[in-house]
């Protein structure tokens, strides 16, 4: 009777790190998904999610089932968040060993950041704490925090980066 050779267990590739990005976010976040990165060894998937947009698939009807669920236009507001955004990524991320891209979302962030976390099988998602302040204090209540409902919702790791307030 032969021996029985076990079966090579599945060896999962590490996913990329999804990464939450905001205009005129303090760097601290994407300072640390970067050395994140190369500490791990894992590509970079930034995203932002346009506040103002919503899925067509939450309300899904016949003559909307192929849409996207990523903005298809940028008007001119959404395009200028995304080139400055764009702009601090490239500052940040100059000189980086591991390859990194920035994709723009509509929805519910933490929704929008899960779904993405699921389509291109990451290893985790980071965020960043809300800024100081009375406004984002009122939003945060009103709407909750990404961060709280991402950790709350996920399977996979959700690093909270703090950021520094301003003095």
């Amino acid at each position: 009777m032969a021996d029985r050779v076990p079966p090579e267990p599945v060896r999962r590739v590490p996913g990329p790190l999804v990464v939450g990005v905001i205009p005129n976010q303090h760097p601290e976040v994407v300072l640390e998904a970067r050395a994140l990165s190369q500490a791990l060894g894992r590509p970079i998937i930034f995203a932002y999610v346009e506040p103002g947009s919503y899925l067509v698939e939450w309300n899904m009807e016949p003559d909307t089932e192929y849409l996207s669920l990523h903005p298809r236009e940028m008007d001119g507001d959404i395009g200028a968040d995304v080139a400055l955004i764009l702009a601090n990524l490239w500052k940040a991320m100059e000189d980086a060993e591991l390859p990194w891209r920035l994709r723009v979302l509509a929805g519910d962030p933490a929704r929008a950041l899960a779904r993405l976390a699921r389509e291109s099988r990451a290893s985790m998602i980071i965020v960043g704490t809300r800024e100081p302040g009375v406004g984002p204090m009122v939003s945060e209540f009103l709407g909750g925090s990404t961060a709280a409902h991402l950790a709350e919702q996920q399977t996979l790791p959700v690093l909270v980066v703090p950021v520094a307030a301003t003095e």
